[in-house]
């Protein structure tokens, strides 16, 4: 793990003179809007810094002309960069050619979504919000803590509890994987230029969950078929969601439930999937893979799609 270096008082570059020095504008249609608060990049390498996060080898999404890189770099013994688009990719390459030089910088040119990641130990990044989803269900598995800037209403309902408004289906895979919490909201005017959407600073720490999951990515897919009836029972969220879940016989989970052959409640299914916390859905999972899959479609579940 890093050394503890200088909280971040140093004379750091300013936002606004890295983006005349790129001689680049944000690009709304290029899902572009720069973080130029200074208040608020200072804040976020401590936010990662305040649970003790390994800073070894941070992971920068969407670096732009790297405002928040050289306060990572006052930070981490090592920075990697992933910058989708050329220009902005060779403009840091020549701003920190010095801290490239001296191995505590990799600018990665290429979409992040493609791109083989690193070993890293943490990820502080400004993501690209067309995006966000995709790369947090990237990041979340690896196990490592975030600090990461999404709208606003996405990171809340990353961090909802059960039976609260927000409370869905990103919620039940968002805390799967980790505990989320939303530290920071951030004004429109941080951004250059400003979004038209509000924005939100969320902190995820890595955990193992308090249930048992055999097969993690129908689980995963099976929380996506129930949220998508939300409005209905369980039980005919179940069965009307067969071809999303994979499930052969959704009627045989339910009546398997409600004729108490399962160790749950077999009232649950007349609950909806809003007031259902993630061990229940874990167990829901455990019972709809033995009594709803055939032996051959087990472990064929899609583990590339995202929430």
């Amino acid at each position: 793990m890093t050394d503890a270096r200088s909280p971040p008082d140093a004379d750091f570059r300013d936002p606004d003179a890295l983006l005349r020095r790129a001689g680049v504008r944000g690009n709304p249609d290029r899902d572009q809007h720069f973080l130029v608060d200074d208040r608020v990049l200072d804040r976020l390498p401590e936010y990662a810094r305040e649970t003790d996060a390994d800073l070894s080898h941070v992971l920068e999404i969407g670096p732009g002309t790297g405002a928040l890189t050289d306060r990572l770099l006052a930070v981490a013994d090592e920075v990697t960069a992933v910058e989708r688009d050329p220009k902005l990719a060779a403009f840091l390459r020549e701003e920190f050619a010095d801290e490239i030089s001296a191995g505590r910088l990799t600018v990665v040119e290429g979409d992040a979504l493609e791109v083989a990641l690193p070993d890293f130990s943490a990820s502080v990044s400004n993501l690209p919000y067309g995006i966000s989803s995709e790369i947090a269900f990237r990041l979340l598995p690896r196990g490592k803590p975030l600090v990461l800037m999404f709208q606003t209403e996405f990171g809340e309902r990353m961090a909802a509890e059960v039976a609260t408004d927000d409370y869905g289906r990103l919620s039940v895979s968002a805390q799967h994987y980790a505990d989320v919490e939303v530290v920071e909201p951030v004004p429109r005017e941080a951004f250059s230029p400003p979004p038209e959407v509000r924005s939100a600073v969320v902190r995820t720490t890595p955990r193992e969950p308090d249930y048992e999951v055999d097969d993690e990515a129908f689980f995963l897919r099976f929380v996506k078929a129930v949220f998508t009836q939300r409005r209905k029972t369980l039980r005919n969220a179940i069965r009307n969601t067969a071809h999303i879940s994979g499930l052969d016989d959704a009627a045989g989970v339910v009546e398997a439930i409600e004729a108490g052959e399962t160790d749950l409640d077999p009232d649950v299914t007349s609950r909806r999937a809003g007031k259902i916390p993630p061990a229940t859905f874990a167990a829901l999972a455990a019972v709809a893979d033995e009594y709803g899959r055939n032996g051959a479609d087990r472990g064929e579940s899609d583990r590339g799609e995202t929430p």
